[in-house]
């Protein structure tokens, strides 16, 4: 049995980008001789389509981009992801389904089983869990048809009570599919690879695993679909960030010999690797899925914002990002050099806006209500806050969509301005801790000075008052990066931190400002996920609290 795994970039609910794109790899598959053609987990209506999936004229517009897909499958099956109607008057209104495609109709039609609701993740919100299990029969085979999640309920803790493939292998199925939409993070493709393979190797069958790819706003899918014997080797693994498209023999899989996409990503820096690709494929699918193609920022000659310049440029094109320079009275000349230098290694435009003028403007008509109170925080966000009005008004005359640069480690803390720094169409930073942003930069020059060195190397500081550095209210990056880490990813709470060797005054004051900053993380743009546990959607605090504040 010749098998394709069609590893595409859909957009949620362009019906007629999804089908064009899923008829195109049909007709590529009839070429290649292949009995079936494989698609991911909510193909028709891109993953994941959240409570469009509420509205009837949205699953009835599935239901037409079906009947149109199975039009095609004329000479050649194919399965194919799309929510269904659940037509008992019980439970849930839809399934999260797999449909079986051939000979210009529906086969047969499998439902997802283990729906999560942890993380990113709510299909339990809207999807009736499958509990009927039985296989599929394509071209003489066997076929065991799971959805994502199913295949993960392993290890000594699992969250559901039933095992999909368990029930599956009664009927003695002679090979696995999965079909998922899996998310990125930077440790994602071995926890995935570890899951398919134990999976393999539990129950002896070959496994063929397709995955999304592409950027839904925060969301990223990085691809790296599989095939692998029932040895547990792997026959294939389709490209990381982009689309794909390969066949497999099911009688020669062993056989089969490939490069894994990831080697061209050094050990000691895959993980920054990947992060630099997926933040560049999450700023392209934005800008490109909305039918936008010019970014704005404000270039400070900080390590964050010429990071962030560099992947726009890198996603959009040099011509199509536009920086803009706002020095205050407290900027230095050195900021203002080194965001010229890295402009001129770009050959990216910039526009060169003073801000001096209406810094003192503001300071002139607040006086009356300041009264004689000395400088201080007001006056500091001041300044961010004028530079984002400047940023806003220059994004509405011209459409340019602006870029927020905050990082994970000043957004966990709140050490930003809201409706200045803080604001932007998208975050693609926010993320990333401050220690990997200079990583990020090193990897940015790895075969060539872009970033000039001054701007990796000088303190950080937010230029807001004299001689300032963000040491002055922060312990040092790489300390305070490993208290955020273990408290936000691991969810360690302030005795295991201290348990670490963490002091406990400064564990206690990082978390307590963690905690008081939730208010303006719900006031900033979709951050770019790229770890395991992103602020966001995939993080869900309240904000009024007394917990560790």
């Amino acid at each position: 049995m010749r098998i394709a795994l069609a590893q595409i970039n859909y957009h949620i609910g362009n019906f007629s980008g999804n089908v064009s794109r899923i008829l195109d790899a049909i007709g590529r598959a009839k070429e290649a001789g292949t009995d079936l053609v494989v698609f991911a987990e909510l193909a028709v209506s891109g993953y994941p389509p959240r409570d469009f999936l509420e509205f009837d004229d949205f699953i009835t517009q599935c239901q037409v981009a079906l009947r149109e897909i199975a039009a095609g499958c004329v000479g050649i099956t194919a399965i194919v992801g799309a929510p269904e109607r659940n037509h008992d008057e019980r439970g849930k209104d839809l399934f999260n389904s797999a449909y079986v495609l051939a000979d210009g109709e529906v086969k047969t039609i499998r439902h997802k089983s283990l729906l999560p609701d942890y993380d990113v993740f709510d299909e339990y919100r809207y999807f009736e869990p499958n509990t009927h299990f039985d296989i599929v029969h394509i071209a003489g085979k066997k076929i065991a048809l799971t959805i994502c999640e199913d295949l993960w309920n392993f290890g000594n803790n699992p969250l559901y009570i039933v095992t999909p493939m368990d029930e599956l292998m009664r009927h003695q199925p002679d090979l696995m599919i999965n079909i998922a939409a899996s998310p990125f993070n930077y440790t994602q493709h071995v926890a995935r690879t570890d899951m398919l393979m134990a999976n393999v190797l539990r129950y002896k069958l070959p496994l063929f695993y397709v995955n999304h790819v592409g950027a839904q706003t925060e969301l990223l899918f990085d691809g790296g679909s599989l095939a692998i014997d029932a040895m547990g080797n792997i026959a294939g693994e389709l490209s990381y960030f982009e689309e794909d498209f390969q066949v497999f023999d099911t009688e020669n899989l062993s056989t089969h010999s490939y490069q894994r996409p990831l080697d061209k990503y050094p050990a000691d820096s895959r993980k920054i690797g990947l992060i630099h690709d997926a933040l560049v494929m999450g700023i392209r699918n934005y800008f490109d899925k909305l039918g936008f193609d010019r970014a704005l920022l404000g270039l400070s000659g900080g390590i964050d914002s010429a990071v962030t310049l560099v992947l726009a440029t890198q996603a959009l094109g040099k011509d199509k990002v536009l920086s803009v320079l706002m020095p205050s009275p407290f900027s230095s000349q050195h900021s203002v050099d080194d965001s010229l230098a890295l402009l001129r290694n770009l050959g990216s435009p910039h526009e060169l806006i003073h801000i001096n003028e209406a810094y003192e403007s503001f300071g002139e008509t607040l006086k009356p209500f300041f009264k004689d109170m000395p400088f201080g925080l007001a006056e500091e966000n001041l300044q961010a806050r004028i530079r984002g009005t400047l940023l806003m008004a220059l994004s509405n005359k011209f459409g340019n969509i602006v870029l927020n640069t905050s990082n994970k480690s000043e957004a966990a803390v709140g050490y930003g301005t809201l409706y200045g720094d803080m604001n932007g169409g998208l975050s693609v930073l926010g993320d990333v801790y401050k220690t990997d942003v200079f990583a990020l930069a090193r990897y940015i020059n790895r075969n060539g000075d872009i970033i000039p060195e001054n701007i990796i190397t000088k303190p950080p500081s937010a230029e807001l008052r004299p001689d300032q550095k963000d040491s002055d209210s922060l312990p040092e990056y790489d300390i305070l990066d490993k208290i955020l880490y273990q408290y936000i990813e691991l969810r360690q709470g302030p005795r295991e931190l201290m348990a670490a060797g963490f002091e406990e005054a400064v564990v206690r004051r990082i978390l307590k400002l963690v905690n008081t900053s939730e208010y303006k993380r719900h006031q900033t743009p979709p951050i770019l996920r790229v770890s395991t546990k992103a602020f966001g959607m995939g993080r869900r605090m309240p904000i009024v609290a007394k917990y560790l504040s």
